[in-house]
């Protein structure tokens, strides 16, 4: 009989070093708001992971550690059965983490000065990590359609004019608006890219959070100037809730490429990764497809909730129904209130600890992001909280 997971239950992340509590006083000025913020979940690690992860505990030393057989094996694995994509194990490298992946390849394949063009509004990493490596951003601002969010590709290919762009980072899918990018808007952008020599950064940490039947695809799939001209993230760490583990890798299908990046990681030994790393991943990938069916149904539940609370209780805030990801962006134009107005509202008044939309740049403003991977009762409170502070 299949197991059932239980993601109503409420576990207390205090006094852990959790980031999305411990820090509330810090970031926020206020230790006890409901933290629906950081893009990690409130449900267990899945037993199947720590389980693996115990049993290697038991034994007492940590020492210098090889991947173990099936660390590679088993991401290729993934990779085939859930996005169709033909992986090559010299394609594979670890990374310590997808944002510190996407500094390490500004590093290598920029200089400073150079421009880097991203898509707000969008995670904010995409712009800080390239401003503190001193260069400089460039804005290709997505378009808002009738449903979700468009790419503006006359804007683009005006940009580009520019030969000092060189790098785009792509969120696929997209962080915060949860859009799962189609293989003709990702084709698009491959030839744009391609045809100024603009190397393509995709970040696809969510790329196994497909809700409602929509389907990842893997930019470096869609076309030969997409997998020449890119290097693709991914990790198990959102997925799986196991992002403290730091269980990053890269994909790099282009010789050239791959010489040039997976060379320099390998001199600094950026590519080796941890011992419970490569335990969780392979353990991840290898039993998680049940877990993995059951949370994305409770997350489209969640998100079920809170689009009709709002429409039922507060209809000026309008739910952005992400098709990936449990990142909800919430459409606060309709209340007519400030930036600092619309934070006051949130944190102050009603407790909780959303992210901001200018955070994310341009074509933020208004919105707030919420974390909807969180117990349901969890859920209530908040939007409780919301419309009768």
């Amino acid at each position: 009989m299949e197991k059932i997971y239980d993601f109503d239950q409420i576990i207390d992340r205090h006094g852990t070093n959790a980031l999305k509590t411990d820090a509330l006083a810090k970031r926020y000025g206020n230790a006890d708001l409901i933290p629906l913020w950081v893009a990690d979940m409130d449900f267990a690690t899945p037993d199947f992971i720590t389980d693996a992860l115990l049993a290697r505990m038991k034994h007492p030393i940590f020492g210098y550690t090889q991947n173990p057989p099936g660390f590679y094996p088993s991401i290729i694995r993934w990779l085939k059965e859930q996005h169709q994509w033909d992986v090559k194990k010299e394609w594979l490298s670890y990374i310590p983490g997808i944002v510190k992946g996407i500094g390490l390849a500004i590093n290598v394949f920029s200089n400073e000065g150079d421009k880097v063009v991203i898509q707000p509004p969008v995670y904010h990493p995409f712009r800080l990590v390239p401003q503190g490596n001193k260069r400089q951003v460039v804005y290709n601002p997505l378009k808002i359609g009738r449903d979700h969010y468009e790419m503006d590709f006359v804007q683009l290919e005006e940009i580009l004019k520019d030969e000092r762009c060189k790098i785009l980072i792509l969120s696929n899918p997209h962080n915060p608006a949860g859009v799962v990018w189609s293989s003709e808007t990702l084709a698009t952008l491959a030839d744009i890219c391609a045809r100024h020599s603009v190397l393509v950064l995709s970040d696809e940490i969510h790329a196994d959070m497909a809700l409602y039947d929509n389907r990842h695809t893997p930019f470096a799939t869609v076309s030969d100037n997409a997998a020449n001209n890119s290097i693709t993230f991914g990790a198990p760490s959102k997925t799986f809730n196991i992002a403290g583990l730091v269980s990053s890798f890269s994909i790099v299908p282009n010789d050239v490429i791959r010489l040039r990046f997976y060379s320099w990681l390998a001199a600094n030994e950026l590519n080796e990764p941890t011992i419970f790393a490569t335990i969780a991943t392979e353990a991840a990938y290898t039993h998680g497809r049940k877990w993995l069916k059951q949370l994305l149904t409770y997350l489209e539940g969640n998100i079920a909730f809170v689009e009709q609370y709002f429409k039922q209780n507060l209809p000026k805030i309008k739910v952005v129904k992400p098709q990936a990801s449990f990142l909800v962006w919430l459409d606060c134009r309709e209340l007519d209130l400030s930036h600092n107005e619309l934070v006051d509202l949130f944190v102050k008044k009603a407790g909780l600890a959303l992210n901001d939309g200018e955070m994310f740049g341009p074509g933020g403003e208004g919105f707030m992001r919420m974390n909807i991977g969180t117990p349901r009762n969890v859920l209530e409170r908040a939007c409780n909280a919301i419309v009768f502070r």
